[in-house]
């Protein structure tokens, strides 16, 4: 059975995703370090990236990453703060925890989130190797689509789902139930989707793993396998009754149904939870996004600075060449004139006796703008002194320190609350997965 208008749904929202996926990439490079990947034209009318035209001129791109160091200090901030409150220790969440490390978990989702304003979960009520229970996984929003939605608590989405890509032997184990014939139409399904050699060559460890596109993985060997759920209405048989219900399509590449289902979760719902930020008419502009323009500035007068040290002259001889004894060569000359205590002799008669060029190579305007554009990225950013662990001087006692950190958790407030609020959302679902009131 195949149901290729539900294929078409879910990579109609794929599609339409494509800028979101495009900006994160942008924004994923930034903060860890590629910050001469943007795309410009060169010279000859060529797109090409930016590091290539520096280079090509003679220029090496420098950068400062600060983008870095501001994630790593918020995501810093929370766990503290989470760690100060109990967050992961009381209640029922805190078996949840153990068996998910949520704390962990949560901190890396909390560094996508600043990185492209996508925080994405699946919850499940499955068998694993670890044992038996819920379990919550961060999802890739490079293999996650959902329809366009406004509501930030996403009360109009009708269709979500995600990209997996797995083995053979574990789309058999979990969709074959024990048939042998559904094993057979997997294999004319899958054709070429169990890997040839067991030598065969995987993705580079600690590289992105690109899920490649819709409908095909990227790495040799791997199933794709493609998950949609949809709100589905049903005729009750009670006249005009509809009956509401989320319903669940494991599909191949081609469309063919490999395992549906109603859900049976305690909620009813989809095993996804969703926060995008902020969604402002179904728009997402993340914490990174605000300071992109003063990084690349700061890099920008780097650059210029560094330029302007290589290029001026330090310590340069003007050797008039009447003045070169007949005894003595140039290179004699150079390398005695290298040490402390050396003597060149000069045959006294000329106009101008060697001299030393020494050019000032400071130049106030360019640290001045340099100076102001750290403090633009800070003010912009919300991270100032304070949350950075810097004392402005002005500090007396701990609970002034305190104080000054309170102050500058405000500019981050609505960040912190925007994610404590999907953690609300994802453990009251977590805690109805299996059937148990939140």
């Amino acid at each position: 059975m195949k149901s290729p208008e539900i294929l078409e749904g879910g990579y109609r929202a794929w599609s339409s995703a494509a800028t979101l996926r495009l900006r994160r990439e942008r924004y994923k490079n930034y903060t860890y370090g590629k910050q001469w990947c943007d795309t410009v034209r060169d010279m000859s009318g060529r797109y090409v990236p930016e590091q290539e035209v520096l280079e090509a001129s003679g220029v090496k791109p420098l950068s400062n990453n600060l983008i870095r160091q501001l994630v790593k200090t918020v995501v810093g901030r929370y766990r503290t703060k989470a760690a100060e409150e109990g967050q992961y220790e009381s209640g029922d969440v805190s078996e949840l925890a153990r068996r998910n490390c949520l704390s962990e978990l949560d901190s890396r989702l909390l560094e996508e989130f600043l990185i492209s304003g996508c925080a994405i979960q699946r919850i499940v009520d499955e068998r694993r190797w670890e044992g038996c229970g819920v379990w919550v996984d961060n999802v890739d929003p490079r293999r996650f689509f959902v329809n366009q939605y406004c509501d930030p608590r996403g009360s109009d989405i009708e269709l979500i789902g995600m990209l997996h890509d797995i083995s053979f032997a574990e789309l058999v184990n979990r969709f074959a139930c024990g048939s042998k014939e559904r094993v057979k139409r997997f294999r004319h399904i899958y054709s070429g989707g169990e890997p040839e050699s067991a030598f065969a060559v995987g993705p580079e460890l600690g590289s992105a793993a690109d899920p490649a596109d819709f409908f095909n993985p990227a790495q040799a060997g791997r199933c794709r396998v493609i998950e949609v759920w949809t709100f589905d209405s049903r005729e009750t048989g009670r006249g005009a009754d509809l009956e509401f219900v989320w319903h669940c399509r494991m599909l191949a590449p081609d469309g063919s149904v490999l395992y549906e289902y109603d859900s049976a979760f305690g909620h009813g719902s989809h095993p996804f939870v969703v926060k995008m930020y902020p969604l402002t008419d179904g728009e997402v502009h993340s914490f990174v996004e605000d300071v992109i323009d003063q990084q690349r500035y700061i890099n920008r007068l780097i650059v210029m600075m560094d330029k302007i040290l290589t290029t001026s002259a330090k310590g340069v001889l003007l050797f008039p060449v009447d003045q070169k004894a007949d005894n003595v060569s140039w290179d004699d000359i150079t390398r005695v004139w290298a040490r402390s205590d050396g003597v060149i002799p000069i045959r006294g008669t000329g106009t101008y006796l060697p001299q030393q060029v020494v050019t000032n190579t400071s130049n106030p305007g360019a640290y001045q703008l340099l100076q102001l554009q750290m403090k633009l990225f800070e003010d912009i950013s919300g991270v100032g002194d304070a949350l950075l662990g810097r004392s402005d001087g002005s500090a007396r006692g701990a609970d002034m320190l305190d104080s000054q950190i309170r102050n500058a958790t405000i500019a981050l407030a609505d960040i912190f609350e925007t994610f404590n609020s999907f953690i609300a959302m994802r453990n009251a679902k977590a805690l109805r997965v299996s059937g148990r009131s939140a």
